[in-house]
């Protein structure tokens, strides 16, 4: 069985942000409970939880989660990619 971690948007909105671990893959989803889905793999194999985590956390606080997101992996030097969007 593999692990999570979500968070949901503070500010009355639908929005969802996690990420799971698959085996070995590890990928952030986001869906804003209307429309879009949205699946990007992180590459890298060491314990980086916890960044990932703090990247999430503070991006789904923001009104615009997904430029947010970016800025907040990049800003940890966390590499991904879209899986599905």
């Amino acid at each position: 069985m593999g692990q999570q971690t979500s968070f949901h948007a503070p500010h009355g909105g639908a929005d969802f942000l996690g990420w799971r671990r698959r085996g070995d893959a590890v990928e952030v989803i986001y869906d804003d409970g209307v429309a879009r889905h949205m699946v990007w793999r992180v590459e890298g194999r060491d314990a980086f939880e916890h960044r990932l985590s703090d990247a999430l956390k503070v991006a789904v606080g923001q009104r615009r989660i997904l430029p947010a997101l970016y800025d907040e992996l990049k800003k940890r030097a966390i590499v991904f990619e879209m899986v599905r969007g």
